[in-house]
């Protein structure tokens, strides 16, 4: 959420057609809602902020990252393909820091050893220590 905001806004959805492209079938345990609603009808508003998730295969995909970027989209990057190309992952993550940090004044941090979190300039990082 952005600054100020206390709670998530909800979106309401219109009806879904009859056609089974949404049908979920029994004993199924994950649900790729971007397979199965490809177009769904998600208003945006100003200040709204969408999270992203990707796996970054190789450099082909930053561009596409940028743009979400720059869209003010928040976006969670899985690195783990990367990892054992050592050349490629510093490129992808020089790109990608430039870009965040010094064009839109927005914050790169890492999750753990193979993810990266961009947040674009609305949002605020602190660095506190808990005890």
């Amino acid at each position: 959420m952005g600054r100020g905001e206390e709670e998530p806004r909800w979106i309401e959805m219109s009806d879904i057609s009859n056609s089974n492209e949404g049908e979920i079938t029994p004993g199924e345990n994950y649900h790729d809602l971007g397979t199965k609603y490809p177009n769904a009808p998600i208003p945006r508003e100003n200040n709204d902020v969408i999270i992203r998730r990707c796996v970054l295969k190789d450099l082909t995909g930053v561009s596409t990252i940028l743009n979400w970027i720059s869209d003010g989209d928040l976006v969670i990057i899985e690195m783990s393909k990367l990892m054992k190309r050592e050349t490629e992952l510093h490129a992808a993550i020089k790109k990608i820091r430039d870009f965040v940090e010094l064009d839109l004044c927005g914050s790169v941090l890492q999750l753990g050893k193979t993810r990266l979190l961009i947040l674009p300039p609305v949002f605020e990082t602190t660095e506190e220590k808990y005890a």
